[in-house]
């Protein structure tokens, strides 16, 4: 039975991971964890998350249940699961990683550290959406430049960093894809008379409305045909059923850093 601590636990995110390690049973919720000014720290996380009292007590911070567990999933933010992170490189605990917007220096930072312990760090944990991953790849070394390329992603209003991380990810798969620059390719807003579009630009659009999960879609669009691919997550307990899906198997690997990719073993 493999023991998870789960950060953020009162979160929309941290609250269908406690539902869903709760359910599988091969895991077994050891521990749950928020910022120590929450209100819902000292209250059992399984009335917190709906789904009926589970015996575990939401702890104000991570070092008050660190000695519990084998993995720790974080959904949080950057500046928390960098901090998390750093923890859990001193006591060597295995982790999962699905905060996004995490970039630059704190990126960096994150996958140095990441290496030194059992890590899953991935933009999206959904296994649908890391399919698309690999489609959205095959799809642009077969088109190419003769087919123009935007990706639009749709969350809910309360998402905190645009573009999604895993709009960025389909941005980086096709510019790698097609041997493009993303930092000179990619497009994020058009206004006024911007002229006509080149074959190099790849567009990264962002809606934000109500309580979406998440919708990604790929518009690869020819002269006289396009191609969509889409996915839409129905609810947030495919990216949780994900993570427990990753905490399962990173527990069984050797030390380094992974993605979903390699957890549902789609890399060539």
């Amino acid at each position: 039975m493999l023991k998870v601590l789960v950060a953020g636990a009162a979160g929309r995110m941290g609250k269908r991971i406690v539902a869903m390690v709760a359910e599988n049973p091969r895991t077994e919720l050891a521990g749950a964890f928020e910022r120590p000014d929450h209100e819902s720290v000292n209250e059992d996380v399984g009335v917190v998350a709906g789904i009926g009292e589970l015996g575990v007590t939401i702890a104000p911070g991570l070092d008050q249940v660190i000695e519990k567990c084998d993995v720790l999933i974080d959904f949080t933010t950057p500046e928390a699961t960098l901090a998390n992170l750093r923890t859990a490189v001193q006591k060597g605990l295995a982790m999962v990683i699905g905060t996004t917007g995490i970039s630059g220096e704190a990126l960096d930072e994150a996958e140095q550290l990441a290496r030194k312990i059992r890590c899953v760090m991935a933009p999206n944990m959904s296994v649908g959406v890391n399919v698309m991953f690999k489609i959205a790849e095959e799809m642009a070394e077969i088109l190419g430049d003769e087919y123009d390329m935007e990706i639009l992603e749709v969350h809910h209003r309360f998402k905190k960093d645009a573009p999604s991380g895993t709009a960025m990810k389909l941005a980086r798969i096709l510019a790698e894809a097609t041997g493009r620059d993303l930092e000179k390719a990619g497009v994020y807003e058009r206004k006024g008379f911007i002229g006509e579009r080149t074959k190099d630009e790849i567009g990264i659009q962002t809606w934000r409305a109500g309580d979406i999960a998440g919708e990604h879609t790929i518009l690869f669009g020819g002269i006289g045909e396009r191609l969509e691919l889409i996915h839409r997550a129905h609810s947030r307990d495919n990216f949780a059923r994900g993570a427990v899906r990753a905490a399962l198997w990173v527990a069984e690997q050797p030390v380094g850093l992974y993605d979903m990719q390699d957890v549902l073993g789609l890399k060539d």
